[in-house]
């Protein structure tokens, strides 16, 4: 019978850990951008100027 890598779970965990951090971490920012109705018009609209 072969032994757990409990070492290869660990990671896993950690990761799927990281994913869902880095995902509620995305949610809040667009939310809070989107609250923010003085967006950077520098920022969202630069291509366009230099033309």
């Amino acid at each position: 019978m072969a032994k757990p890598n409990y070492s290869f779970e660990k990671r896993q965990r950690e990761l799927a850990k990281k994913k869902k951090k880095d995902e509620k971490d995305a949610k809040k920012r667009a939310e809070r951008d989107a609250a923010r109705p003085d967006a950077d018009p520098v920022a969202t609209g630069s291509d366009t100027a230099s033309e």
